[in-house]
């Protein structure tokens, strides 16, 4: 697939030695930091070594003391208290994380998680019927509820208090629930928009820890399910969550506990565990309990103190999440299928696609895949009782919730945020939304953003490849959305030899022709095809990540080719 290669401007040379300067690194680390407005020593070492100590006063969101305020008073006269919680990693986490923390100090507490197959997403009436025949007088809403202004009202009339903390993007109407908590609200000046629902909850947590007097470390031991969490729903590694990431990321590899333990340990996730292994390793199998089962499975195994309940959850969990891999590397297929045999389809702005049998589970990682193959705006629907409901995914720098809620008429409910939404509309509007956004879609996003960009921080040459500079790039993880990891283009590389692994995968070692002559070892996974640019010794240009690369006991390091240019003459 082409891609479009971004260059960051170059770093105002100034600055760049002035920090140098300051923190004893070199020009391409400084270059770097500074790039990512990183220009002092204090900058350089909060950026460096993140500090619980830096994280925002949780008071300052809107809502939060009352929030705080009405969770204290209903421990106090021993009222029921129902943790409730989306079907995703994000929900799960957060709700494990809530429920467990409050019920060591407080009994009446329970924790619901809906069934995405009969509630759908968010908040469900079938859900606050249940409380009220329960006896719950508090329900707590982590990752969902911005939207749900219909539940939150019956749960009022039924006299259920309800605090909401969600990250979603707010409608024009807010719920009217006791407190909501949400940085995205325009009127809340909580300086960091940008936290995952889990990480509402933290802050939620914490504000409830200062309030009581309790320490602030008795939050610490559940920092592994924040990090999982903003891992898994691709929010901006930066600011808090870059914090919370960081100390999250260090106790998974430490000291996780027994659910995540099993979990790593069953789905045989390579140590140490970065962002990428907990994406690619943990995540998918949370989500697949709530995919194809109830994700309530997935709490328990986050729930469980000891490690022979959490083994038996573990395989359990895995067992979905193989079954999830069929279904959906089944249903992708399909998918593609349906395009590529429409020249009209293959020839749009947008990938819209229903079908009544696709399993409601896998439309989201569907839409990702189709995403892949064809780089556009992609909603892929499916049947449930009787509506179409399902998923949408956008592409770097085109806000799909904007174009999700210029089609509001068409649909019964959505909601979601600038990349990723879920909607469900009448099954007889289904062909109408396809135009609809077709058009919506069309007359709003630039030609420029349906070519899938590479970003390119800093030309480099193979000379300046150590392990001492690698070393330091290292410590600029955890990495992710907002805090890549550092991308390098070189021009006029030339392959002393070439393979190909798999039929797919490039294998190149590769050098320049200059004084610092240095033999390297690369990879272009997938990128078989570009093999004619790199035959007869001719130059070429790469995009290149550098990464360590360990075999028979030895450590090396080997280049990760992101793209391949012919060299322009």
């Amino acid at each position: 697939m082409a891609k479009r290669c971004l260059f960051r401007p170059l770093p105002e040379q100034r600055k760049v030695e002035s920090l140098a300067s300051a923190i004893g690194t070199s020009p391409l680390i400084t270059s770097l930091l500074v790039q990512k407005g990183i220009t002092t020593f204090e900058q350089a070492k909060a950026y460096f070594r993140p500090s619980l100590d830096a994280l925002n006063d949780p008071f300052m969101m809107k809502d939060m003391d009352k929030a705080v305020h009405l969770l204290m008073h209903a421990i106090e006269k021993g009222r029921a208290i129902l943790i409730y919680g989306d079907y995703d990693v994000d929900g799960v986490t957060a709700v494990t994380m809530v429920y467990d923390f409050l019920k060591n100090l407080y009994p009446r507490i329970d924790f619901y998680v809906p069934d995405r197959h009969i509630e759908g997403y968010g908040i469900s009436m079938q859900a606050i019927e249940w409380a009220a025949k329960h006896g719950f007088d508090l329900i707590i809403s982590l990752d969902c509820g911005i939207r749900a202004i219909t539940c939150v009202q019956r749960a009022r009339e039924l006299g259920i208090d309800v605090i909401v903390c969600d990250h979603h993007e707010p409608g024009d109407t807010l719920p009217e629930a006791y407190a909501v908590l949400n940085p995205k609200q325009q009127d809340c000046a909580y300086p960091f928009k940008e936290l995952s629902g889990c990480g509402i909850g933290f802050k939620l947590l914490q504000a409830f820890t200062l309030q009581k007097k309790l320490a602030q470390k008795s939050l610490y031991p559940y920092l592994d399910l924040v990090a999982v969490s903003i891992a898994a729903d691709i929010v901006p590694i930066v600011g808090e969550n870059r914090i919370l990431a960081y100390h999250g990321l260090q106790q998974l590899n430490t000291k996780p506990r027994p659910g995540l333990k099993a979990l790593i340990e069953v789905g045989n996730v390579r140590s140490p565990l970065r962002v990428s292994e907990v994406v690619f390793g943990i995540a998918p199998r949370i989500n697949a309990a709530g995919r194809v089962a109830h994700a309530s499975i997935a709490t328990q195994l986050l729930l469980a103190v000891d490690q022979e309940t959490a083994e038996a959850l573990a395989h359990q969990v895995n067992q979905k999440n193989t079954y999830r891999r069929d279904v959906d590397s089944s249903t992708t297929e399909e998918a593609l299928a349906m395009i590529e045999s429409d020249t009209r389809l293959v020839n749009a702005k947008t990938t819209v696609l229903f079908k009544h049998d696709w399993h409601k589970g896998v439309v989201g990682i569907v839409a990702a895949r189709c995403i892949e193959r064809y780089y556009r705006p992609t909603v892929i629907l499916t049947a449930s009782n009787n509506k179409a409901t399902g998923s949408v995914r956008s592409v770097v720098g085109y806000d799909v919730y904007k174009a999700i809620s210029a089609c509001a008429h068409l649909l019964d409910q959505y909601g979601g945020h600038q990349y990723a939404a879920g909607l469900t509309l009448p099954l007889d509007n289904v062909p109408a939304f396809q135009q609809r956004f077709e058009e919506v879609v069309a007359n709003s996003i630039s030609e420029e953003l349906l070519i899938r960009p590479q970003v390119i921080d800093l030309p480099l040459t193979l000379g300046a490849i150590n392990f001492k500079c690698y070393n330091i790039l290292k410590q600029m993880a955890p990495f992710g959305p907002g805090n890549m990891k550092p991308t390098f283009f070189t021009e006029n590389v030339i392959a002393k030899s070439y393979s190909i692994l798999k039929e797919k995968h490039l294998k190149l070692f590769i050098y320049q022709k200059d004084a610092s002559y240095k033999l390297l070892e690369a990879i272009g996974f997938g990128l078989a095809d570009y093999a004619p640019l790199v035959r007869e010794e001719k130059p070429f240009n790469i995009v290149y990540t550098i990464e360590e690369n360990h075999y028979l006991g030895e450590k090396s390091l080997q280049l990760n080719i992101k793209d391949i240019q012919a060299r322009k003459l």
